[in-house]
């Protein structure tokens, strides 16, 4: 750990900052928990045998930790890990069931049961594997050109878009093709924050700029190339860029929004319900290696096995960066602490919030991929689904929230939610620009963007969340 730790940020320090108890529960006691014997068996589980599917990034590595360390072996799966090569792959495969669920992007159970660029298939996600944990980079020649364009608000942090903006109309004066960026999918988070920080600034993300879709392993060739000045990714592609000395992070997804959801692990509806126990033990072996994954102590380890061929192919040197608590924007900086760039137990972290659901949906309603008014309240409700989360946090005895929504963007410090079978200590959930999402207000959250792609009237989509 000390190795990876430049800045004066030691153990203790990430220790500290990540708290001596994990989701009120005290990291001795995760040991006894782990301890437990399982009160079902393998004759209970309607199916043992069991492919999931990752994208190689570094929060693959719930899934990737309960194969190596057994908790699948623990309640009685036999796990096949399936390496894929882009989000759209991990939407058809587990859509047709050659995948019995996979790591999925948050918004991809949404998309998937709406039918967003492909056929409806109902799709559920009844665990969030992480939260924080992407960024946008952009290329040394952009950046350079971004802080020619308004220095003074390239030294502000966390960094807006605003010299972006001013480089994007000296273009359009100049009669120059729109600059290129990159996200990673359609309805990924990547593309919502790339589009949030862009908007804030007053890009229209539709018309201001082209944005394309790469796989995330591809980013780092791809921006070396030049076919894109920018993109938003998760780990360890920004950091690749950085040490690489090709690209500068500007901001990460937490300061855009602190302990933003990303990742979920998503099944088909009808596989749930013809498998409740086997999902069950799935999301018991994913809530003990999250609780594993989430002491500071076994973060190296962590670190060492996702970096594997198998599943990340990655240096350990980068994958540990973000992973040990620091992250590094450049390469002439030293790394910053930055604790929570990856969370996967503290905060409620494994909590399917369906207030974290309706969000995306608001941003799919005000990017224009959803355009037909719907019940938001009722579509999350069918596809986060915290009854199966509580029934597996109930096995093991762990403290679980006992509400299904809450207000984000009103915390810029710590905070304990009362609201739990145990109360629990939470993060920070503050937006870069100051914005609250309440789930009770969501039409009037949406109108009050200014740069939209809406295709809808709002006055309809209000009637119908009455």
């Amino acid at each position: 750990m000390r190795d990876a730790i430049k800045s004066g940020f030691n153990r203790r320090d990430f220790l500290k900052l990540t708290g001596a108890t994990v989701g009120g529960a005290t990291l001795m006691g995760m040991d006894s928990l782990r301890n437990m014997v399982y009160a079902g068996t393998a004759d209970n589980l309607e199916k043992v045998k069991l492919t999931l599917g990752i994208i190689p990034l570094t929060d693959c590595a719930p899934l990737v930790i309960a194969k190596e360390k057994g908790y699948f072996k623990k309640y009685g799966l036999d796990v096949e890990i399936s390496k894929e090569a882009s989000w759209a792959n991990i939407r058809d495969k587990v859509s047709i069931g050659a995948l019995d669920g996979a790591h999925m992007l948050a918004g991809m159970p949404i998309a998937a049961t709406l039918g967003i660029g492909a056929l409806p298939k109902p799709t559920i996600t009844a665990y969030s594997m992480d939260l924080n944990g992407n960024a946008i980079t952009v290329s040394n020649e952009l950046y350079e050109r971004m802080v020619q364009a308004d220095p003074e608000a390239m030294k502000a942090s966390p960094t807006t878009a605003q010299a972006l903006k001013k480089v994007i109309d000296a273009d359009k004066a100049a009669g120059k093709e729109p600059l290129t960026f990159a996200m990673v999918f359609p309805v990924s988070t990547h593309n919502y924050q790339l589009r949030y920080w862009m908007a804030s600034s007053g890009i229209n993300p539709d018309k201001d700029v082209r944005l394309i879709v790469i796989p995330p392993p591809q980013m780092v060739a791809n921006l070396k190339a030049g076919n894109i000045v920018g993109y938003c990714v998760g780990e360890p592609w920004n950091e690749r860029a950085v040490t690489m000395d090709i690209g500068r992070t500007i901001i990460t997804s937490y300061e855009i929004w602190q302990n933003n959801p990303e990742k979920v692990f998503g099944v088909n509806l009808a596989w749930a319900d013809k498998n409740p126990n086997t999902h069950k033990a799935l999301i018991m072996s994913l809530l003990e290696a999250a609780q594993w994954m989430d002491k500071p102590e076994n973060r190296l380890e962590v670190v060492k096995i996702i970096s594997d061929k198998s599943y990340v192919n990655a240096p350990e040197d980068v994958v540990k960066m973000s992973m040990t608590g620091t992250f590094k924007y450049s390469q002439k900086e030293d790394p910053r602490p930055l604790p929570d760039f990856n969370v996967f137990y503290r905060y409620a972290a494994t909590f399917p919030w369906q207030s974290h659901a309706e969000w995306f949906i608001s941003q799919m309603i005000r990017w224009g991929q959803i355009d037909k008014p719907l019940n938001i309240k009722k579509t999350a409700t069918e596809i986060y689904r915290p009854d199966i989360y509580r029934e597996a946090a109930k096995a093991l005895n762990l403290p679980a929230p006992t509400i299904d929504y809450k207000t984000e963007g009103a915390n810029t410090n710590g905070w304990e939610l009362k609201e739990a079978t145990n109360p629990i200590a939470m993060g920070a959930d503050r937006f870069f620009d100051g914005k609250i999402f309440d789930p009770a207000k969501i039409v009037e959250y949406i109108s009050s963007f200014e740069v939209h792609s809406l295709a809808m009237q709002l006055a309809d989509l209000e009637k119908a969340n009455v």
